[in-house]
């Protein structure tokens, strides 16, 4: 009896240590997946964003860019960028000893040439007295006539001379042509400058235009002769204009077109001033559109894709979706949603087919109802939670 109770007690302490030892070389059980929150939103169709509005500065109709017509050394400029000149004002000055230089030389030349003129003349006049009394040839009085012509014109090419120096002496004072607004300077004194340099910029006074660029797509909006609503940034005022000119080609770096709009009305805002410009294009009938936001896309393929939510089984698929165009943060969808659909709004490059997520909720949101069940809570039962707990 003794025997057989040692021999089954160590058959069972056997399978007690291969049981131990099976349980030591299984693997344990990986922990299952938690399950992903996720931004849902629901799918609607809207109506298109038909009102654009474009960025533009208040620019002149005409800007003059005046420079000395003749080279030299800037010695003074009377001109300040924001002053506003009237014609005929002195904006810059050349220095003009050369100039002076030159029209004294001018002048003695003018001198000399009219003293061989006079002796031309004072020849020509003996030489007829001659001629009368026969003691010389016809052909000598028609020398000395040809002389005093010479003499003649030499003097006229001289007060030519004389009167070109006296405008390059004049030619060192830059004016205005027009009144206007100096909008820029481009050169100070010390400066030597050739001539026609640009000097200083002058903003015509007159009519003023807004001027703002406009994207291809969007060019359909700002037809010749549209309607325009201006608004100015810095307050509230608005301002009727009318589009005016269109550029023949796109800027080769930003690739949109320059618009100008010319204000209607007296009151103009001021040079530089920017706006909110408002084209008033007629609007057509355009059908409902879907539109989400440009986090829930994805690269799927070579097309675009969104992660759709089945409401019964808490699971997303994935939806190809066919982009019409973006605005924003928005696209607009031209096929593959319906209005009713859920589509996930966050987070959609870490989610895979099939897997069961939930939905977000902001908790701020949950705090009333949370403290509201607090607060309705009774006390036994707080008490029956807290011990439940300890004894946990």
């Amino acid at each position: 009896m003794h025997l057989v109770s040692s021999s089954r007690l160590t058959l069972w302490c056997a399978a007690m240590l291969a049981a131990a030892a099976v349980a030591g070389c299984s693997r344990p059980q990986a922990a299952p997946e938690p399950l992903r929150s996720v931004k849902v939103f629901t799918v609607s169709a809207s109506g298109p964003t038909l009102q654009q509005e474009f960025a533009g500065e208040v620019r002149p109709r005409v800007e003059a860019r005046l420079g000395f017509r003749v080279g030299g050394k800037i010695v003074r400029r009377q001109a300040e960028a924001g002053q506003h000149v009237k014609a005929g004002a002195l904006l810059a000055q050349l220095d003009p000893q050369d100039f002076r230089l030159a029209a004294d030389a001018a002048r003695a030349q003018v001198a000399a040439a009219a003293t061989n003129r006079d002796l031309a003349a004072a020849d020509y006049k003996r030489y007829v007295t001659l001629r009368e009394q026969n003691f010389i040839s016809g052909a000598e009085l028609e020398r000395r006539e040809t002389a005093l012509k010479a003499a003649q014109a030499q003097l006229e090419q001289a007060q030519a001379q004389l009167s070109a120096q006296g405008n390059q002496a004049r030619y060192a004072n830059l004016v205005a042509d027009v009144s206007g607004v100096v909008t820029a300077v481009e050169a100070e004194p010390g400066q030597v400058v050739a001539a026609g340099t640009p000097v200083v910029r002058i903003a015509v006074d007159g009519p003023r235009d807004v001027v703002f660029a406009v994207p291809e797509d969007k060019l359909a909006a700002v037809r010749a002769g549209t309607e325009v609503v201006v608004r100015v940034w810095a307050g509230s005022e608005t301002l009727a204009g009318r589009v005016r000119e269109i550029a023949a080609s796109a800027d080769p770096v930003t690739r949109t077109y320059s618009v100008k709009v010319l204000l209607e009305g007296a009151r103009q805002p001021p040079l530089g001033a920017t706006v909110a410009v408002l084209p008033q294009a007629p609007i057509p009938s355009v059908a409902q559109v879907i539109r989400i936001p440009t986090s829930a896309l994805r690269q799927e393929g070579r097309g675009s894709a969104v992660w759709v939510l089945d409401r019964q089984t808490m699971t997303i698929r994935s939806q190809q979706v066919q982009v019409a165009s973006a605005d924003g943060n928005e696209a607009v969808i031209a096929s593959g949603l319906a209005p009713g659909m859920v589509v996930v709004s966050a987070g959609v490059h870490v989610l895979a087919p099939g897997q069961k997520v939930t939905v977000w909720q902001d908790k701020t949101s949950a705090l009333p109802a949370l403290a509201t069940q607090g607060a309705g809570a009774s006390a036994p039962a707080l008490a029956t939670a807290t011990l439940t707990s300890a004894t946990r």
